[in-house]
């Protein structure tokens, strides 16, 4: 796969997991029932953003790694 065409393709992989990976394991304050004052009743107690964006970046590698295979596997046959 050339290099642009490569970091398109983990590029969209990686924003495209991210959005879904970034709801999980969010408890609100609201269903915590512990209020922070002034802040919304929805914002999450823990986002745990540097835990999500590793799995995000590792589960990203190795999705990219399959879309590699398949491309040069199936697209560019020797």
């Amino acid at each position: 796969m050339p290099w642009a065409l490569g970091t398109a393709v983990f590029f969209i992989i990686w924003w495209t997991l991210l959005f879904a990976i970034l709801p999980f394991g969010v408890r609100s304050q609201h269903e915590a029932e512990t209020m922070v004052p002034g802040t919304d009743p929805g914002a999450p107690m823990r986002p745990r953003l540097r835990l999500k964006l590793i799995i995000n970046t590792v589960l990203s590698v190795i999705l990219w790694g399959i879309a590699n295979w398949g491309y040069l596997t199936y697209y560019v046959r020797p």
